[in-house]
């Protein structure tokens, strides 16, 4: 069985954590509304200011863990092998959607 590649990425929130947060809930029913269509068994649970998520798409399993820190979000995910090729524009994805969420330009 092939071992899935973790992906790590900082994202400065500029705002105090608990604001911060307060934007990824919204952002999470959001994402749920507009991609409901092609995402399924979503599964998300807050420990602490760590939120633990799952999903599947494509057929391809997603998870991974969003942590809202003093000063920046950090995104890591585990990347199922077929997915390793749009690495690329998976972080180009998120890094849109979190500057979007957080209100500054991207």
């Amino acid at each position: 069985i092939a071992c899935p590649r973790t992906m790590r990425m900082k994202i400065d929130h500029g705002m105090t954590r608990e604001k911060a947060r307060e934007k990824v809930e919204q952002e999470l029913k959001r994402l749920e509304t507009r991609y409901g269509n092609r995402i399924s068994d979503f599964d998300s649970s807050w420990s602490g200011d760590r939120l633990h998520f799952s999903f599947k798409a494509s057929g391809l399993k997603g998870s991974g863990t969003l942590e809202v820190t003093e000063r920046e979000l950090v995104v890591e995910g585990k990347l199922p092998l077929m997915a390793l090729p749009f690495e690329g524009k998976i972080r180009t994805a998120i890094e849109k959607e979190a500057k979007a969420m957080l209100g500054q330009r991207t």
